[in-house]
């Protein structure tokens, strides 16, 4: 049995808290498709599988708990950790840290919020609050917020939708690849413009 499928399995055992461990698992694994759980759990509620509003809740609780381990682990590594290995990664600088910690201490609190409403980011968001250390209380608040309306859009989507539920994991699976080629556009510009960089400091030494 798949991972998908054994989730989906859970959800349809343990009804509510199922739904609310497979959204934790898929904070820490993030391919996992939140688009299909959560909307599945929206239909399982609107055939009398389980509450509405425990679904929402559990979902939500679960997002929460995957944050947090995330959290912790970007505590763990620690800002100098990962100031060491920048540094000894090819085409990165230690400039380009400082400018991501400078931009995080005025967007940070923003970033978390809505971060936690667009594919991929909504779990990786949560590493660099914690290397950060943004307060637990605002990360714990601003998480449970962006979770509790992405969960709720995704739940009542498929609650109304019924046994076309699915159409809501085809859909944001299009947003979903539209957020991987913008961010495969930005690697390779950084890539462009660094070896460009790099290309004109050899020429000037010579």
């Amino acid at each position: 049995m798949d991972v998908v499928s054994w989730v989906t399995d859970l959800m349809e055992t343990l009804g509510a808290p199922g739904a609310g461990i497979a959204i934790a698992l898929e904070n820490l694994f993030p391919p996992l498709p939140s688009e299909l759980f959560l909307p599945l759990a929206g239909f399982t509620a609107s055939q009398g599988g389980m509450n509405l509003v425990a679904a929402i809740v559990w979902t939500t609780a679960g997002s929460v708990a995957g944050a947090l381990v995330l959290y912790y682990l970007g505590a763990l590594l620690g800002r100098d950790r990962i100031r060491a290995i920048a540094q000894r990664m090819p085409l990165m600088k230690l400039s380009d840290v400082d400018r991501t910690e400078e931009w995080f201490a005025r967007h940070g609190k923003a970033t978390v919020f809505f971060g936690r409403m667009v594919p991929i980011f909504r779990s990786l968001i949560s590493i660099p609050a914690g290397v950060e250390r943004m307060p637990l209380p605002s990360f714990l608040l601003l998480t449970a917020a962006g979770s509790l309306i992405w969960n709720t859009a995704l739940i009542m989507a498929g609650y109304v939708l019924g046994e076309n539920y699915h159409l809501v994991e085809q859909y944001m699976g299009i947003v979903t690849k539209v957020v991987v080629g913008l961010v495969v556009v930005a690697v390779a510009w950084f890539v462009i413009s660094r070896l460009t960089q790099r290309g004109k400091a050899d020429r000037s030494t010579r």
